[in-house]
């Protein structure tokens, strides 16, 4: 068994410590927490052994009824695997106490790139981190930008990627996030940051990338053009899109028009808080038209990165190929809607 340690238990890091647990091949050895909100209180209720960031913070936990199995350095040491879900920017910071304990350690997309040895998407270059000491798993949005164009590129050839994002302002839990009542580009500079962020994985990829930000908490919605090598029908561009578990097709017959809708449907297919682990893609919205791919996917920013951090992990320790544990983690999670 794989013993993974979880640094930050908040939106990501509960995702993948569920996800961890379901795998047959790994468990859950201890998550870690700065405060002693309900999210910790959730933990202690899994039965994931619970972590403080520092010996100042056990008081406070203390204080709160809420115990506690040791500081995150004793975590950091006793994982095989460390992955690190604090909020962007903090996972730079334990960055150097990953490394001088030895332990292989994965970070989140928030994180700039340099942080880790390679960034990371399961399909695209899981043999690139095999072994590593550590790997950056990519954003939302840039995992499923990336497991789009993998899946288009080798029967069809990608020439060229134009990608308008429209964003969501924050997670249901962010209270303090915006817009309320606007709608922002974001970044006003072009192209936004999601472009170089999957070139950090297909280095030779042409793609530009513009971002918009609404008020809004659901999904985030992608509207792409892709330039194709070779011809394709709309019907062969389905068939493609729809032999992978991590893509979701929204056949015209399910009357999903939109996120909320989803997020609906998720719910009452018994998802986990109404996770989407997949790329839900509009197969209405398929259209060729002189060699170029239009298409509309919704991407949700809570979920899509949870199948990645559990192959990341596999990838990490080596001891799978990436066929193999992308076919465990479907399996375990109950990907392919």
């Amino acid at each position: 068994m794989i013993d993974v340690g979880i640094n930050g238990y908040g939106t990501i890091g509960k995702r993948v410590a569920d996800a961890v647990t379901a795998q047959p091949d790994m468990q859950v050895v201890g998550v870690a927490k700065t405060s002693p909100n309900h999210e910790a209180k959730a933990a202690v209720k899994r039965e994931y052994p619970l972590f403080v960031s520092s010996d100042d913070r056990v008081e406070a936990f203390d204080a709160a009824g809420i115990p506690t199995a040791g500081i995150v350095d004793e975590l950091i040491d006793t994982s095989d695997v460390i992955v690190d879900a604090t909020p962007s920017g903090i996972g730079a910071k334990y960055a150097e106490d990953y490394l001088e304990a030895g332990t292989p350690a994965i970070f989140q997309g928030g994180e700039a790139a340099d942080v880790a040895e390679v960034s990371f998407t399961a399909c695209a270059n899981y043999d690139d981190a095999q072994g590593r000491a550590s790997a950056r798993v990519v954003s939302c949005n840039t995992t499923g930008l990336v497991r789009l164009i993998e899946q288009l590129d080798e029967p069809f050839g990608v020439d060229r990627v134009r990608a308008t994002l429209v964003r969501r302002g924050g997670d249901p839990s962010q209270t303090g996030r915006g817009p309320i009542n606007d709608i922002l580009p974001n970044p006003v500079s072009l192209p936004s940051h999601h472009g170089p962020d999957v070139k950090t994985i297909l280095p030779d990829l042409d793609i530009v990338t513009v971002g918009l930000k609404v008020p809004a908490t659901l999904m985030h919605v992608h509207a792409l053009s892709i330039d194709l090598n070779s011809e394709a029908t709309p019907a062969e561009i389905r068939d493609r899109l729809d032999a992978s578990d991590r893509l979701f097709l929204v056949s015209d017959e399910m009357g999903i028009d939109g996120a909320g809708k989803l997020k609906d449907f998720a719910l009452d297919a018994g998802r986990p808080r109404g996770d989407l682990w997949e790329n839900c893609i509009w197969a209405e919205s398929i259209a060729v038209e002189d060699g170029e791919l239009y298409l509309f996917q919704a991407i949700h920013q809570e979920s899509d990165v949870v199948p990645e951090n559990i192959d990341a992990i596999r990838a990490l320790v080596g001891e799978v190929d990436a066929e193999t544990s992308q076919a465990m983690t479907n399996e375990a999670l109950g990907l392919g809607l």
